[in-house]
């Protein structure tokens, strides 16, 4: 018996087009691409049995899938909607929360935490947790901040960013500071290296063996640190770390200097030294705004990837393992990329004034 013979679909052009899309384009879901395959051999006129051997599917299947073609035409080889799980957390729950985090502190602490807005509100920690995710809400990290008073704040700020973004021609910029207390520190005990499934482990008690201060004049066209060490941190220090620095940068260059307002940058000996070489030309970073230092940036990269978890068994060792750090700096040095401008900067911190004292409404 050779059975009913099959009857081919019929496909307009546009449809017979956008189903060879589906089967040819590479990003096509899998299962989207099997239902082309489908209709596209039933339009050929197989029967159902050649069709699912070729797509690797039941006849059971190629009939459901001929069937919603004809009934829904393209729009039904895609899965309907599921509804899912019904909600259990209404609207006036998830706001309730927002509110309780935002405008409320817990009787027993000082911050919120899953567990006691758990409590608090009857729900469970996993719940309160995905609502704070949803609305970026951080209730257990604390910032900190200072703004500056420096009356002429605005004026350096566009003095130092206006030599980051466009520093003068045939001049250097570098960026000067002290990373001062740098400690040498050295673990009570050995500890032991990273393994799988184990992370590297250190005691977390240490012993000190003194302290070195690193002056430092970053490059802000190279990323190129030059360095030194010294145990003290006055202005005699600083002098001769000036005069290092002028021995090392070109002599027919003008140096324009970002520093911070620190005591020992601003002494009697300081100012005369600079007042002898008008080559010098200093551009003080507003009071406590020392983040405009691009030099901070690689005091950060200093610490994180080298003193911090480097273990020294003197003051000496600790200078060696700094110089050694430089030097391997310097061979690949990368400029820090400055991207801020100053009005953005000063607007910024306007709207931080701003919230501050209460003028604007941030709930």
């Amino acid at each position: 018996m050779t059975g009913r013979k099959p009857i081919g679909l019929e496909l307009t052009p546009t449809e017979q087009s956008e189903l060879e899309q589906w089967a040819r384009r590479r990003k096509t879901p899998s299962a989207d691409k099997q239902r082309a395959q489908i209709i596209l051999g039933c339009s050929l006129g197989l029967s159902g049995r050649e069709v699912g051997q070729r797509c690797g599917v039941t006849t059971q299947t190629v009939s459901k899938w001929r069937r919603r073609f004809e009934q829904y035409r393209i729009a039904g080889l895609s899965d309907a909607p599921r509804t899912g799980r019904p909600r259990t957390i209404n609207d006036d729950k998830v706001s309730e929360v927002i509110e309780k985090t935002l405008h409320s502190r817990p009787a027993k602490a000082t911050h919120w935490s899953t567990t006691l807005m758990a409590e608090e509100t009857a729900l469970n920690a996993m719940a309160v947790s995905r609502i704070w995710r949803a609305f970026g809400l951080k209730p257990h990290r604390l910032e900190t901040f200072k703004l500056s008073t420096d009356p002429h704040f605005v004026d350096k700020v566009h003095d130092i960013v206006g030599l980051y973004l466009n520093p003068p021609d045939r001049a250097l910029v570098l960026c000067v500071d002290e990373k001062s207390q740098i400690q040498a520190l050295n673990r009570t005990q050995p500890g032991l290296p990273l393994r799988f499934g184990s992370a590297e482990t250190t005691t977390h008690d240490y012993v000190r063996h003194g302290t070195t201060t690193l002056f430092a004049a970053l490059d802000i066209a190279t990323g190129e640190v030059i360095g030194r060490l010294h145990r003290r941190h006055r202005s005699a220090e600083f002098l001769a770390f000036l005069r290092a620095l002028d021995r090392e940068v070109p002599k027919h260059l003008d140096i324009h200097l970002i520093l911070d307002n620190y005591g020992t940058h601003k002494t009697e000996a300081v100012r005369a030294w600079f007042a002898a070489r008008p080559r010098y030309h200093l551009h003080f970073t507003p009071t406590s705004a020392s983040w405009l230092n691009l030099v901070e940036r690689f005091f950060s990269l200093l610490s994180q990837r080298w003193i911090k978890r480097n273990a020294h068994t003197s003051t000496n060792d600790l200078e060696r393992s700094i110089r050694h750090y430089l030097k391997t700096y310097n061979q690949d040095p990368k400029p820090f990329v400055w991207r801020k401008s100053a009005d953005e900067i000063i607007s910024a911190i306007a709207r931080l004034s701003d919230r501050i004292n209460n003028k604007v409404n941030f709930c």
